[in-house]
């Protein structure tokens, strides 16, 4: 299966929005329409290899280019979430996806109510209401979706679940455009609601994760993975508890009296700070972004200097705080001694680094590992 054709190369630069990206194609800065909404951070990374088609200028398109792939250790990850119902048309019409052999596809963008799903199927007589996610969240062997929160996605999970309790069959299904994972989570620390939810409806609405294969000029690969999921693992850590880092950014070189550790300077750059929370995770983040005159912390004396950038919650039942301070303190370019190290022994929480740590590889990794990889042993154990 062909999707796209005469497919040109760029190299990513920056995206200004979610729909658009600025990168280089044939020597020339461009900027390309991005058919994908996902966040797609630990994609897009400085000098990423793109995959771009090329409009007819007689098309009226607005941009001339549209992003369609980009390149992870060397294999295209394909990218337009449209185009991932075409893959689902494919798979249905070979078979390749176990329940629901001998389909036979009836209509697409079904509405139902004020709802629409991609797909109405008919099999053994009776009908089927298909919802396809596109899926490109992965490290080493599991794949997780969503990488944003998607209350559209889990809406539709709710409504898949209704009609199943009415006498219809429903089902959804996840693909994931690798061919190198094993499992597949719904990704509880990005959007725990979705987590939930999927989790909840796993005996009403059929759940189906597949991996699948792109060649170098985006062909569909013969090789089609069913994914495991791991459901008891899914309900264990889906939980509002557990680690997070909280990205802020000083503008300019500032000296800031920090409780009881006095006057301190602090170096214009980014600041990655680490913390936990044993319940109400997502409180705590809130109340580090809010900024207040009451004081429960270090961090919050430097947030009333410093803009709010990023937070990144790793939602889990394991105590990683002190690990996360290890590992983040292994890329930081300088640190500042004894910042909300109290309960442990560590020498500090709190790093700094003079570029953005989101177009920092090795910062993705290490979020990556404690969210995603960490988990491979646990699924294993």
């Amino acid at each position: 299966m062909e999707l796209f054709d005469d497919l040109k190369e760029g190299i990513f630069q920056t995206r200004p929005n979610r729909f658009v990206v600025e990168c280089t194609v044939e020597g020339r800065n461009v900027r390309a329409y991005l058919p994908n909404p996902g966040r797609l951070t630990e994609l897009f990374l400085p000098d990423s290899r793109l995959l771009l088609v090329k409009h007819d200028p007689a098309s009226g398109r607005k941009l001339a280019y549209t992003v369609v792939a980009v390149e992870k250790d060397g294999v295209p990850v394909m990218l337009h979430t449209h185009s991932t119902n075409d893959v689902a048309r494919v798979l249905i019409e070979h078979d390749r996806i176990s329940g629901l052999e001998g389909a036979r596809i009836v209509k697409t963008e079904h509405t139902i109510g004020h709802s629409r799903f991609d797909f109405l199927l008919s099999r053994e007589g009776r009908e089927l209401v298909l919802e396809v996610k596109s899926c490109t969240l992965f490290s080493g062997r599991i794949a997780m979706f969503p990488d944003a929160i998607t209350d559209r996605g889990r809406r539709h999970l709710m409504e898949l679940a209704e009609l199943s309790r009415t006498g219809m069959q429903t089902a959804v299904l996840f693909i994931v455009h690798s061919p190198s994972v094993d499992y597949f989570m719904p990704e509880h620390h990005t959007d725990l609601a979705f987590s939930r939810t999927l989790f909840d409806v796993r005996h009403d609405v059929m759940v189906k994760a597949v991996g699948v294969t792109w060649a170098q000029d985006l062909r569909l690969g013969s090789a089609v993975r069913e994914l495991s999921i791991p459901w008891d693992l899914v309900d264990r850590e889906s939980h509002d508890r557990g680690s997070y880092i909280v990205v802020l950014r000083l503008s300019r070189d500032r000296v800031m009296e920090i409780g009881d550790l006095g006057k301190m300077r602090f170096r214009k750059g980014y600041y990655l700070y680490t913390g936990s929370a044993k319940a109400d995770l997502t409180q705590r983040i809130e109340r580090h972004r809010r900024i207040t005159t009451k004081v429960q912390g270090h961090i919050d004396y430097l947030r009333r200097c410093a803009e709010w950038h990023a937070s990144f919650p790793i939602r889990t039942s394991d105590e990683l705080e002190c690990d996360l301070a290890s590992a983040l303190g292994s890329i930081a370019e300088w640190s500042v001694p004894g910042f909300s190290a109290i309960d442990c022994a560590c020498a500090t929480h709190l790093f700094g680094m003079a570029g953005d740590p989101l177009h920092n590889a090795a910062f993705i990794d290490i979020l990556m590992d404690f969210r995603i990889r960490r988990l491979e042993k646990k699924i294993e154990a």
